[in-house]
């Protein structure tokens, strides 16, 4: 019989000696004060996603979370630990041996690497003296906290942190494949490649013909600026383009107070203005980047800055969107839905373990909406006994035919005769619209608004070379990537793209998405790029697009690009009071500040002779500065309008100045030149290429 008093139990043991550990000292306010963020990303979150080494030995699964299934990825098969009596004492680590993913092992052939690595002069990311065994690295593993990015490292010293990725920066899997995947990369991001052109050229009075023209024109030098960004640039698989952050300025270049009641040519004249301003300003940024300066201006630019700037630009045309789409509600609003649907509802899907739904949200959304108009259009639904939609507006006498103008103009799809007129075959050349125009007071804007670009580039790079790259690039890779998209926008100048030609935002969504981040691919799209900007009827086809469907496609778009300006606040503290009110303040005067100059000396009952859409982009003509130098009036009164401006100015200054430690403000980490030297992963992946980067290897502020 058992005896039930606990003092007479029986005791269990000896029990082996627990194994000493002492936690990490407090690196940070966070750590010291017990805070536990519980908001998304935060709780291993450190500087621009680097994190600290644990204080115990654990797996490190080399499995990725993925993020549209909601679940963590199986993880692969590993070998079971039985860890040793000196394991238990505490005197030697157990360290798991992990089945090799097949994408490791391209990434350590290409490398050229193949014996394991058991000591190192540096860090995992370059930062700092490492071990040379792993007893030492166990007994300094609980003094101090190291900044490595989240990388599992293997046995071999590998890294294997992008088993997620189907391909990585320098995967060459085939041609077949690679070219396939090239053209899903530029397919899924059709909307960022072609909506800018059917926005402002229109507004400058162009005709069907000189849309088609521009998009042909804006094709091929987004085929030629990446070709020339991912071989001399950053060497990041990011796509160049036509970038939202030229837009603003545009329209408000175009719609100064100069331009208007012009007749004739009022398309050309305009586009020469731009020219000049768009060349002026991307000299600039080249000096920017190739001077090196850039490489202390990003020294103020961090997660905090980019979020609510890039955030600005795509909030800044709310009052362009759903006005244009209200013009034909039942096809504006029907293509909104069907993009959400697929994006959103049916993201999840796989066809042939294709997510078809998420990559081409865009393309089929359109597709499916302009074959839905097309009927009705064929069907009689806007047709009107004796109304024709070819006249303009103000020649139309019978009031039958007014009340239906606008629906007759923005719900037929056969309006636009951009494709019959179109030839097969066009060249674009350069000065095809004339001798560029300079002005300084609309380069000065435009200077400025590369600045932004620049700011949207950094946060690119970063974020992009997360995903694909073993690390991230140094300054002087920084450096040459901003330089070279100012040459890259000269060329857009001198073309006449009527925008500068930048890193499209929306590239991080895209390699995430489709997990193709092989730069081979992106070349071979860039090169079908080119080839389609040669035949004219695709440019036709492009420009035909109803303004409508446009416009319901732009409403996705912007929403799109704010909400990934606001993910760079995964790289920082996104729960800080710090933060919250520095990007609260940003976002909030981005929009307020521009209203007031926006409405400032425009009575509610004046006609203005611009759309209502448009209207936001008409203050150089009444804005508050009005002194004797009608210049400095134009300078100040259109930059203070644009709202990625404001934004830019109050989050800069904010961060740079509140006090905050390196991790809560999320400060980006660029690797180190002389590490990045020492390491044959990042030397290929930033290296230029056919022995250019060893005659300018003394230019360390734009290489290596």
């Amino acid at each position: 019989m058992s005896n039930s008093d606990p003092k007479n139990r029986p005791k269990h043991g000896p029990w082996l000696p627990a194994p000493e550990s002492s936690p990490l000292p407090p690196s940070s306010w966070a750590k010291r004060t017990g805070f536990r963020p519980k908001f998304s990303g935060e709780t291993n979150a450190s500087d621009s996603g680097q994190i600290s080494l644990p204080t115990k030995p654990r797996e490190q699964p080399d499995n990725q979370p993925d993020l549209e299934d909601g679940r963590g990825r199986a993880a692969p098969t590993k070998t079971a630990i039985t860890p040793s009596p000196a394991a238990v004492n505490g005197t030697e680590t157990a360290v798991p041996t992990e089945n090799k993913d097949h994408t490791v092992k391209r990434r350590r052939d290409s490398d050229g690497g193949g014996a394991p690595k058991k000591e190192s002069g540096h860090g995992a990311n370059g930062q700092g003296p490492a071990g040379p065994t792993e007893g030492t690295r166990r007994a300094t593993r609980n003094e101090e906290v190291v900044d490595v990015l989240p990388q599992a490292v293997e046995d071999d010293g590998f890294v294997g942190r992008h088993s997620h990725m189907k391909y990585e920066l320098r995967d060459t899997p085939g041609l077949v494949p690679i070219g396939l995947y090239g053209f899903q990369h530029y397919l899924s991001m059709l909307g960022s490649l072609i909506l800018i052109p059917l926005v402002i050229v229109p507004a400058m009075g162009g005709s069907y013909e000189d849309t088609s023209k521009v998009v042909s024109t804006v094709l091929f030098i987004s085929g030629v600026t990446t070709l020339l960004h991912a071989s001399f640039g950053s060497r990041l698989p990011l796509i160049q383009g036509p970038s939202f952050v030229f837009l603003a300025p545009a329209l408000a270049i175009i719609n100064s107070s100069e331009f208007q009641g012009l007749n004739g040519n009022s398309f050309k004249h305009i586009m020469k203005k731009l020219q000049g301003a768009i060349i002026i300003a991307s000299t600039f940024q080249a000096l920017l980047g190739y001077s090196g300066l850039m490489s202390v201006v990003s020294r103020l630019i961090n997660p905090v800055v980019v979020a609510p700037t890039i955030a600005a630009v795509g909030l800044s045309f709310y009052s362009y969107g759903f006005p244009m789409v209200g013009t034909c509600l039942e096809i504006g609003v029907v293509q909104i839905l069907l993009v959400i649907i697929f994006s959103l509802y049916l993201r999840k899907i796989s066809v042939f373990g294709h997510r078809v739904f998420l990559i081409y949200a865009v393309p089929l959304g359109l597709a499916i909406t302009w074959a839905a108009a097309f009927l009705l259009t064929e069907a009689g639904a806007y047709s009107y006994k004796g109304c024709d939609p070819n006249i303009p507006a103000s020649n139309i006498i019978s009031d039958h035919c007014r009340k239906h103008v606008s629906r007759m103009k923005h719900c037929r799809v056969d309006t636009s005769h951009a494709l019959k007129s179109s030839p097969w075959f066009r060249f674009p050349y350069p000065l095809q619209w004339g001798t560029p125009v300079f002005e300084w007071k609309m380069a000065l804007v435009m200077c400025v608004v590369s600045i932004i670009a620049s700011v949207d580039s950094v946060g690119s790079y970063h974020a992009s070379s997360l995903l694909v790259a073993s690390r991230p690039p140094t300054r002087g890779v920084l450096s040459r990537g901003i330089g070279l998209e100012g040459l890259s926008s000269v060329l857009a100048g001198l073309w006449g793209t009527g925008t500068g030609s930048t890193t499209l935002t929306e590239n991080v969504h895209t390699i995430a998405v489709t997990k193709m981040g092989s730069r081979r691919a992106v070349e071979i799209g860039a090169c079908v790029l080119i080839l389609l900007s040669l035949v004219g009827k695709v440019g036709g086809f492009i420009a035909s697009i109803p303004e409508v469907m446009v416009a319901a496609l732009l409403c996705f778009m912007w929403a799109m690009l704010a909400a990934l300006g606001l993910s760079n606040l995964r790289y920082s503290e996104a729960g800080s009071s710090r933060n919250i009110i520095i990007v609260g303040l940003s976002l909030f005067f981005s929009l307020s500040v521009p209203a007031y100059f926006q409405q400032y000396g425009i009575s509610p009952n004046s006609n203005v002779s611009v759309p209502s859409y448009f209207q936001p982009y008409i203050v150089a003509s009444h804005g508050p500065f009005r002194s004797k130098y009608g210049g400095l009036n134009y300078f100040l009164n259109t930059l203070l309008s644009l709202n990625m401006v404001i934004a830019f100015l109050v989050a800069v200054i904010l961060d740079n100045t509140v006090p905050g430690s390196r991790q809560e403000r999320g400060v980006y980490i660029w690797s180190e030149t002389e590490a990045a030297r020492r390491e044959p992963a990042v030397t290929k992946d930033y290296e230029l290429p056919f022995r250019v980067g060893r005659i300018f290897r003394w230019v360390k502020w734009v290489g290596l």
